[in-house]
């Protein structure tokens, strides 16, 4: 006596809607990435090279301040003023002791406009500054 039916196993096919779940949650993860770093850094600032720079661990919160060669002060995508800089920099010092500052200069810039943004830096109590700098070319190195 057979009390159970035979039924065939259905064909399960391809469960499309947790796989367009995580596609979104990537698209989504990439997209909200790829808009904080593109403040991160001008692209048109073209750094100095050194050969026996490091390259330090990054850390959450630093500040990237980029000096052009007109002196024109960018931070995060946006030019700011010695004042506003320094007022930015002040409150960012009272809540946080030792925030980084990474100073971006283009290796064309005069001397004197990086000092101005350095002595903005020791105004509002940023001791950590470190300087941005590339790799230098292959081809360019001295043999």
């Amino acid at each position: 006596m057979r009390f159970r039916g035979y039924s065939p196993a259905e064909q399960t096919g391809m469960q499309l809607a947790p796989m367009i779940d995580i596609v979104f949650l990537l698209l989504i993860f990439f997209i909200v990435t790829w808009s904080y770093a593109r403040f991160e850094t001008e692209l048109d600032i073209s750094v100095p090279a050194a050969a026996d720079g490091k390259n330090p661990e990054r850390s959450i919160g630093e500040i990237v301040v980029n000096v052009h060669n007109d002196g024109r002060i960018v931070v995060e995508g946006r030019t700011i003023t010695e004042d506003e800089l320094q007022s930015t920099l002040t409150d960012v010092a009272r809540a946080y002791k030792d925030q980084a500052v990474i100073l971006r200069g283009d290796k064309s810039t005069a001397f004197d406009h990086i000092v101005s943004v350095l002595n903005v830096c020791q105004k509002a109590g940023i001791w950590n500054v470190a300087f941005a700098t590339a790799r230098p070319d292959a081809s360019s190195t001295p043999k």
